[in-house]
């Protein structure tokens, strides 16, 4: 029965290792694009008429994500502000939506980190009870498979510390970029608002 657990344990470490790299990658893949989103925005608000062009390319979608919906924002709500305080309402209904979005999955990462080393733990101690139960039915006349259910048992130790540590890695790099990118978040708004607010009036 104990032995089942530890199997147990073990497999729970392999799904928490395999959903911390499946929303790696698909957190990765959105950090990423939405960075060249921005990329692309700047650009525009960096032409000629940048107002006009911003509104057109609202439109048409041509910037997607986070900056997209941010040119929606400022096409809309921003250039419908008629007042100080309306405006930076709108502004922080933006940033709260942005905001939202790129933190969005990053507690799988947290969740992961906190609880792989405890069923880690959890495995090897079920592991070293099951294998302390086997010698106290048949003695030590085996120390050699003694020797191997303890190895066996230990592997969940180092299993969940890995995978923590995988984890953690990753969860700081992306925590890292995604301060860069609410910065550009605030910088994109703080570009668009004011151009929007002097359109509308």
């Amino acid at each position: 029965m104990m032995e089942l657990f530890h199997n147990l344990s073990l497999w729970a470490l392999y799904a928490a290792l395999a959903l911390a790299l499946y929303f790696g990658v698909e957190r990765g893949i959105f950090y990423f694009s939405t960075s060249r989103s921005f990329a692309k925005l700047h650009a525009l608000l960096a032409q000629p008429g940048a107002q006009a062009t911003v509104q057109a390319q609202a439109q048409q979608r041509a910037v997607r994500g986070i900056a997209g919906q941010l040119m929606q924002a400022a096409s809309t709500d921003l250039a419908q502000a008629h007042t100080r305080q309306q405006l930076e309402d709108a502004s922080e209904r933006a940033y709260i939506r942005a905001q939202r979005q790129l933190n969005q999955h990053l507690w799988v990462f947290d969740t992961v980190i906190t609880a792989a080393p405890l069923l880690g733990l959890l495995g090897t101690i079920l592991g070293i009870f099951d294998t302390f139960t086997a010698l106290a039915r048949s003695g030590i006349s085996d120390p050699q498979g003694v020797s191997a259910g303890i190895g066996s048992a230990l592997l969940a130790t180092a299993l969940g510390i890995a995978v923590a540590l995988i984890s953690l890695l990753v969860y700081n790099y992306f925590l890292h970029w995604v301060e860069h990118l609410v910065d550009e978040v605030k910088l994109t708004l703080l570009e668009l608002a004011p151009a929007m607010a002097e359109t509308a009036s």
